[in-house]
Formats: structure tokens, sequence, C-alpha cells
């Protein structure tokens, strides 16, 4: 196993060397860094599996190395030195993500049960066989919907109690986090006996959109030679998944409030109203609240869409859940193309832990599925994945730190900036710092719930 030692102490750093190089087993990599910024880079650089940090370093503290080394990769342990007994940090240290806390000097056996224990813990990972789906130990997986993170939990939480009730639900996210998945495991919650019909707006010529979803007459336009039934009456009794709606025009969202607010739909060229039981969920990649205040998304469809929403979180944002996701993606496409693929290696798993995916699951999903096809043993390799290793931050890679986490997070972090600063200036006062900004206070509380600002 790797451990990396973070401490601007040479006695201090000489000595965990020492106790290391002499444990018979596991047998030690052992790395040093003597601040923030140099462990930092070598946890990006390597493929780490224990940091040992003092809690003051020249350029900042241990809750630096916590924070940034477990947006990096969740499965890295981290353990903290102090020459100060305070339970207080400590404890909010451990809060914080830390996994042990030590008081200086640190004794031989100590370190010893530390390092057996996250080698224990990394022996399970390094292996990568696969855990069944089903039994208490093994990743929930509802609809194909694979999780352990407590984000994603909740929000499946929130989709399982909206499945069992007929409330429109609106879910939102980037793409490839897995919508219409979730939309799907809504119905099969939902015990409606009609189907599941799913029509993506944003793929709809905007001149065969209103038939496509509300179907025509006969003789409603050039070469319509039969009444055509639309998907509102193919999922009468069932579920209908609009997805990308922030996409649809403004001339059929009238026509969408209606069939929503009063269950009753016109076919094109056809003046008598038709009754629809089509349970709604629609989803979007858009803020259909930044639309509405433009004026581009009719409020009062907005709020019927939004009885409920879910919000997928980015992959980035739940990366405890990419070895759950690498197992069950190995084992479909090992069936698939009749690879006998049984895990990933440490050091491919670790490569993929640390990447920022802004295709989320989809993105994922393709590269395991690329490896499970070219990879030549039983383990996915290194040399399997279409990556590279992260390299060291330079001076020069300015742009592509502030860029870091892909174009959304990149916008969210600016506008956190913004809001924070106008809710300062205004002395906490939303109103007027609403008023500051131009927008509504609605607006203002809308962006914050958003993006986390409670």
């Amino acid at each position: 196993m790797t451990l990396l030692a973070i401490d601007d102490d040479p006695v201090q750093v000489e000595l965990l060397r020492i106790a290391c190089e002499s444990l018979d087993y596991p047998k030690i990599e052992f790395l040093q860094a003597q601040d923030v910024k140099s462990g930092l880079r070598l946890a990006g650089e390597s493929v780490v599996d224990l940091v040992l940090t003092d809690h003051h370093l020249p350029d900042g503290t241990a809750f630096d190395v916590v924070s940034k080394v477990k947006d990096l990769n969740p499965q890295i342990a981290i353990a903290v030195m102090t020459a100060y007994d305070d339970i207080r940090e400590a404890v909010t240290l451990l809060k914080a993500g830390a996994d042990d806390y030590f008081i200086k000097p640190l004794r031989n056996e100590d370190l010893v049960r530390l390092i057996l224990r996250v080698n224990e813990r990394s022996i399970l990972v390094r292996e990568a066989f696969l855990p069944p789906i089903a039994g208490p130990a093994a990743s929930p997986a509802v609809a194909g919907i694979v999780y352990r993170s407590e984000t994603m939990a909740r929000m499946m939480s929130i989709a399982a109690r909206a499945g069992e009730s007929s409330a429109t639900v609106l879910i939102t996210g980037e793409s490839g986090t897995g919508k219409e998945l979730v939309a799907r495991f809504i119905h099969d919650r939902s015990g409606r006996k009609g189907p599941f019909v799913a029509v993506n707006i944003s793929a709809l010529a905007e001149s065969l959109a209103e038939s496509e979803l509300f179907g025509h007459g006969k003789g409603a336009f050039t070469g319509a030679v039969a009444e055509r039934m639309g998907r509102f009456e193919e999922a009468n009794g069932g579920t209908l998944f609009l997805d990308e709606i922030g996409e649809i025009s403004q001339a059929l969202q009238v026509k969408l409030l209606r069939a929503i607010q009063f269950g009753q739909i016109e076919r094109l060229g056809e003046n008598a109203a038709r009754a629809t039981d089509a349970r709604i969920v629609a989803a979007t990649n858009r803020d259909l609240s930044l639309l509405v205040h433009e004026g581009s998304f009719r409020g009062d469809l907005y709020y019927r869409l939004n009885v409920v929403e879910i919000h997928l979180p980015a992959l980035r944002e739940r990366k405890e859940d990419i070895k759950a996701l690498v197992d069950r993606f190995i084992k479909v496409y090992s069936a698939r193309h009749h690879k006998a693929v049984a895990g990933i290696t440490r050091e491919a798993l670790d490569l993929l832990t640390k990447r920022s995916f802004p295709g989320n699951v989809r993105e994922l999903e393709n590269i395991i599925e690329r490896a499970v096809v070219l990879s030549r043993s039983e383990l996915v390799r290194v040399e399997d994945l279409p990556l590279e290793r992260p390299q060291a931050q330079g001076a020069g890679d300015a742009l592509a730190s502030a860029l870091e986490g892909g174009y959304e997070a990149t916008v969210a972090r600016f506008e956190r900036g913004i809001l924070e600063a106008a809710i300062s200036r205004a002395g906490g006062n939303k109103s007027a710092a609403a008023r500051d900004l131009g927008i509504t206070e609605r607006h203002l509380r809308s962006r914050l719930d958003r993006l986390g600002m409670r």
C-alpha cells in the first residue's frame, strides 16, 4: 500500500519512514511532502491509500488536506496528527471527513493499527471482485440505478414517495445523470397499468411537435391521410415522460398546461376535447426558474410541473458511487460481449475516481464498456482506459483550475460568489440584495435553494 506523509518536521517524517520500512506486512511505498500544495500534487499523481498529515502546515491546515483529498478520491483514508489534545477540534476534523486523529508523538503501535485497518479496507478495492446485487451489504440497485452515496439515497427516497402519488414530477440535473431511469422508477412505483412513454422534446421538429404530443385528425395538414394518436393518448393510464422540457415552444406550453390542469387534449385539426389520464414526469438540464424570469417559459406551467422536484447530482458530486457503478457496468458488459472480466485494478479505479466526468454516468458507462471490450485480462487495467493521469498543476494552469468540475460547476461557483457578495453588502437582507442585483426576491431565494446556500 502507499502512505503519504505531509509534515514540515523532517525528524517526524523520518521516524514515520523508519516505522513503515520496519513492517513486514503490508509493504509500504512511502511518499512525503512538506506542505498542503505538494501533498495534494502527490495525491493527484499517485495511487494513495493513506494520508498521514500534520494539522498545522506552512500553507494551510489539515482541514484543507481533508476536504481536497476527499474531493479527489473519497476512498483515500486520512489521519491527522497534532501536538494539541483538543477534543472539539478532533470531532470537527472527523466530521469534515478525517478517518482518525492522533496526538504527537505518534506511537508505533498506533501507526501499525492504522495501517492494518486501512490495508484491510484497501484489499477489497484492490481485488475488485463484484459483490452480489442483492443482500444487505450490496449497493442499492433500483431499476438500473446504482448508488452508495447519501445524496442519491435521499433523492431516491423522494422518488419512491413521489411514485406512490399521482403528482407531476420535475427531474433536474446535468446530461447523463440518469433522469430517464429515475422517471421509469417513479412509473414502476406508481402501480399504474398503462405504459411508460418517453418523448425527447428537443428531438421534435417544431412543426411536428404538436402532432407528436397530441395527435392529429385526418386531413389536418398535407400528408395527414389518416388520424393519428398522440403520445398523451398512448400514455393513457400510464406515465408520459417529457425529457428536455425546457426546449418546448411557447405555443405548445399553453396546450401542455391545459392538458395537465384539466386532463384534456385536442388533436390537431379537431375541435373535440379528449380526456387523458397520463401522469406527467418531466426532466431538464436547464434552470427553468431562470427561463421563467427571462420570459421564455411560462410561470404557471413551471409550477404545475414542479410539484415534486428531484435534483440528480453530477457524478463528480457523488464519487462514492463510482466503484458500485463500475462493478455493475463490468458485470453487464462482460455478459453482453462474452468477456471474462471480473473487476478492475486498484490503479484503474483510482484514475477513474479522480476524473471529473463532464458526461456523468453515461460517460463512465461508455468508458467501462470500451475497457471491457479491449481488456486482455480478468481485470480492467489503466491501459484499457482512454484516460490520462492528472498532471501536476503549475502557474500556467490557472484557467484549467478555475474550470475544474466542468462548465456547470464553474458557473455555479461564480454565481455563488456574486450572491454571497450581494447578501453580505446588504447586511443579510435578501430583499435589498435582490434589488441590488436587479432580480426579484423570489428569484434570489430560488437561486439560493438551487445552490444549497441556506
